[in-house]
């Protein structure tokens, strides 16, 4: 089972600023939208799918974002993302904005999922199926906090 997923898309007009970068704001839609495309077709996990079923969903509880390069308008660009950290109610993903050759990162994104139950509105645990998901393909890294993860991460790439 794939621990880090990736998936290629392009720098859409009405996502860019006047400058034809990518807005700020947007990142964080691509981000989201990589990762529920590419978990629904390797895990199956179909979020909205589950909230229906189990009337228990994630929410975003925290984002920590870098913004290194602009994403162009019309750019190729590659979105990579993995599981770094699961508890019973919390996740933690990393997703990575690459060009299109992985050579330039132009955006890392940490973000914090909680589950909760839709009807109390309270933080709910992971069921055994998500927990034996979650151990498949939970992918930790060395760095514990996000400037020393962003820091190895540039060393490592060209920031042209």
């Amino acid at each position: 089972m794939k621990k880090i997923l990736e998936i290629k898309t392009k720098v859409r007009f009405q996502d860019c600023n006047p400058f034809n970068h990518l807005n700020n704001s947007k990142y964080i839609d691509y981000f989201v939208n990589a990762r529920e495309d590419k978990i629904l077709k390797h895990y199956n996990l179909d979020a909205f799918g589950h909230a229906n079923s189990y009337r228990k969903s994630w929410v975003v509880t925290g984002h920590q974002i870098a913004y290194l390069k602009p994403a162009m308008l019309n750019e190729e660009i590659v979105i990579i993302s993995q599981l770094l950290h699961f508890s019973s109610s919390d996740l933690r993903v990393e997703m990575r904005m690459y060009d299109k050759t992985k050579t330039v990162l132009k955006s890392l994104l940490w973000s914090k999922f909680t589950y909760i139950d839709i009807q109390n509105k309270r933080k709910a645990e992971h069921n055994g199926e998500l927990i034996n998901l979650f151990t498949k393909i939970v992918n930790p890294i060395e760095n514990q906090t996000f400037e020393e993860r962003c820091y190895q991460i540039i060393k490592n790439t060209k920031l042209v």
